[in-house]
């Protein structure tokens, strides 16, 4: 009722110029066609694409980190997991209120103060076209990291121990247990990762709307709040229809490629 009958009204208002109380007009491609001669739908793809690909990478990367610091059973470290966990459990509306504080573009802003110490000058952050989509993925990474830490964390509880016992006796180092041991054995965890991470990058929108709403000049515009937009501040329902579905297709096309080549590597 809520998801797949909305999803079925989208696609067919996708090929409709919807006019409320008047009935809608069946226009075939034309919505699609629009959408992608459309300049600022191609930048907020182009956007899209930089997010999903860099918050993909700098979560999962800094997500690994942790899961390799925090791994464990002593008391206190669940103590630490819960602090590092909070961020994703944060409303979004009170993360990006804090970050706004951190990112205040004064000299006597949170992080521009620290940065003073090292002789660094003040940044605008969210306020400038050059820093803003940087800053955002900042905190896209910062938020999905420790989601990502859990998922790591499960994989490590299930790898034999008896490996890195074996592995220590041959004289192996830390390096080379992680990229003989530990890496091997979290493959099928890392496709997990990657098909969640890539979708909820795909799929952003919270944190720009929040921080940025698209801005400053469209430079943090993504292909939802395009949508959001163009559907319910410019009332181009099909228009906008036709934007979400090109991004459901993308979606879907990542998740089956990203489990096929998991399927692959299993196979092998």
């Amino acid at each position: 009722m809520f998801k797949f009958v909305p999803m079925i009204r989208a696609i067919s208002m996708s090929f409709k110029d919807v006019r409320p109380y008047l009935g809608d007009q069946w226009v075939g491609l034309d919505n699609y066609r629009s959408v992608l001669s459309d300049r600022s739908f191609l930048e907020a793809c182009w956007h899209t694409v930089v997010i999903a690909v860099a918050q993909t990478g700098g979560s999962m990367l800094v997500g690994l980190i942790l899961a390799l610091l925090l791994e464990g059973t002593a008391r206190h470290l669940w103590i630490v997991r819960t602090a590092v966990f909070l961020p994703t459990v944060t409303a979004m509306a009170v993360v990006a209120a804090l970050w706004r504080i951190i990112y205040y573009p004064a000299a006597d802003g949170a992080l521009n103060s620290v940065l003073g110490w090292f002789g660094l000058g003040p940044s605008q952050y969210l306020d400038s076209p050059h820093t803003a989509l940087i800053s955002v993925l900042g905190v896209g990474i910062w938020r999905s990291a420790p989601y990502d830490m859990m998922i790591f964390l499960a994989g490590l509880a299930g790898v034999d121990r008896t490996l890195y016992e074996a592995a220590e006796v041959d004289g192996a180092s830390i390096w080379q247990r992680l990229t003989k041991v530990t890496f091997p054995a979290l493959r099928p965890v890392f496709g997990i990762v990657l098909t969640l991470a890539a979708i909820r990058g795909l799929r952003v929108f919270t944190e720009i709307y929040l921080l940025t709403n698209g801005g400053p000049s469209g430079s943090t515009e993504v292909v939802m709040t395009l949508v959001y937009k163009l559907g319910l501040e410019r009332n181009e329902l099909g228009v906008a229809s036709a934007g979400a579905m090109l991004l459901l297709v993308a979606t879907v096309v990542l998740t089956l490629i990203v489990q096929y080549r998991r399927r692959r590597g299993v196979a092998r």
